[in-house]
């Protein structure tokens, strides 16, 4: 395969599923998105008609000091508006509605000031006390599980706490203000709980989805590269065949350069099946001309790569020679880059003259490996390695230990 089938696949399974402009943003997590958007909706809803009612009771209210009533007024429900707005927006719902509930909690803990002097009445509940279960909804949008359970116990409690101060603990408030205290933390409790199931529920199906995409992408792998070794197979039987069968046919010295061309366009084939590469032309090119290529093939795997060139100016080398050494070094590099990191990667080709020798050097230091050990049907070096440089004429050898890898391609004229 191509080092971006899989990616490709992936991208395959991920096409296959249902977008959204939400599902867009966040492929791997658009159930939980739709869910978190749902809860956002239905929270501002209910806090919508709770706190109308509050504000309808905060308008004729006596429960505080005169100087008291607007500010609190203005502490509560000014966040609360905002909240509201961001909730049916769908922007910026998570921050407000924490400002809410530290509003809120700050509202309750000032609320004996502002009430002193205020006798504490047993026929209603002030305002404040139509917006605690608002508080509890607002932290299961703005906090983690955790602090949406310490919100939810820690409101109603100092709720009842400071009724309770209000009325200086007369025994009359003790009945109703347990009762009002049980409530909310009944209806709190219920709130966080439908709040972490759904959630729950989304984050299970956003699972299940991704190992279903993940197993999808194995399989269109796997079916990848079969096909590929079948293409590869058939590419071996045509043209290996064939020149087998014309060096087992050759007579004079005329059909065994012919049988030779085809062997040596059969390896080449074979060596390029990964990769789309012509074999090249016989006409001299620059040795230069391994560099420039081997860069641009680094390039194109993500990794600047300068090559030493010593001792090759002005030298020149049948092209199909310098086209296959280039091609070999550049398989060399990727696997450098897939199996070491390209750690230490560096690149130097050299060149002799009388006679002509190329020697092409790709070393690295990685954590090296046992050549011998490769499995036969890898063809990135038997294939893209050894049998292309074997094509025309060369030999590559591969030293590998704990302290790196060297890939050395050696091309001699007239060897």
């Amino acid at each position: 395969m191509t080092p971006d089938a899989g990616q490709e696949a992936l991208a395959a399974a991920w096409g296959r599923l249902p977008q959204s402009h939400e599902g867009v943003a966040r492929l791997g997590a658009f159930t939980r998105t739709r869910v978190e958007r749902i809860i956002g909706l239905v929270i501002a809803v209910g806090c919508l008609a709770l706190g109308g009612q509050g504000f309808v009771a905060a308008l004729n209210s006596r429960a505080t000091g005169p100087a008291w009533h607007p500010a609190l007024m203005v502490l509560v429900f000014v966040p609360l508006a905002l909240m509201l707005i961001a909730g049916f927006v769908g922007r910026g719902q998570r921050v407000l509605a924490g400002v809410f509930v530290v509003a809120y909690t700050a509202a309750l803990v000032l609320w004996p000031l502002a009430a002193a002097g205020v006798p504490a009445s047993t026929g209603g509940e002030p305002w404040v006390f139509f917006l605690i279960n608002v508080g509890t909804a607002a932290s299961v949008v703005a906090f983690p599980l955790r602090w949406q359970m310490i919100t939810t116990a820690v409101i109603p409690v100092l709720w009842g706490v400071v009724r309770l101060v209000q009325g200086a603990f007369a025994p009359a408030l003790a009945v109703p203000v347990v009762v009002d205290v049980s409530f909310a933390l009944i209806l709190g409790g219920i709130i966080v709980t439908l709040g972490w199931v759904f959630r729950t529920v989304a984050s299970n199906v956003d699972a299940a989805r991704a190992d279903a995409v993940s197993s999808y992408a194995a399989a269109a792998a796997a079916d990848a590269t079969e096909k590929e070794r079948v293409a590869v197979g058939a590419l071996m039987h045509d043209s290996v065949l064939a020149a087998l069968i014309a060096v087992e046919r050759a007579r004079s010295d005329r059909e065994r350069t012919l049988a030779v061309g085809m062997a040596r366009e059969a390896l080449t084939r074979l060596a390029n099946a990964e990769r789309d590469a012509g074999m090249g032309s016989e006409a001299p090119v620059e040795v230069d001309t391994i560099a420039r290529e081997v860069e641009a093939s680094a390039a194109e795997l993500g990794h600047r790569l300068h090559v030493e060139c010593t001792h090759t100016a002005g030298m020149r080398i049948p092209g199909v020679v310098a086209r296959a050494l280039a091609l070999a070094a550049a398989q060399a590099i990727a696997n450098a880059i897939q199996h070491a990191g390209g750690v230490g990667l560096r690149v130097d080709v050299d060149c002799a003259s009388d006679p002509m020798r190329v020697a092409v050097r790709v070393r690295d230091t990685g954590p090296g490996f046992d050549p011998a050990a490769v499995p036969a049907d890898r063809l990135g070096i038997s294939a893209s390695i050894v049998a292309r440089v074997a094509a025309v004429g060369g030999r590559a050898r591969i030293d590998s230990d704990a302290g790196g890898t060297q890939v050395t391609l050696e091309w001699a004229e007239g060897a």
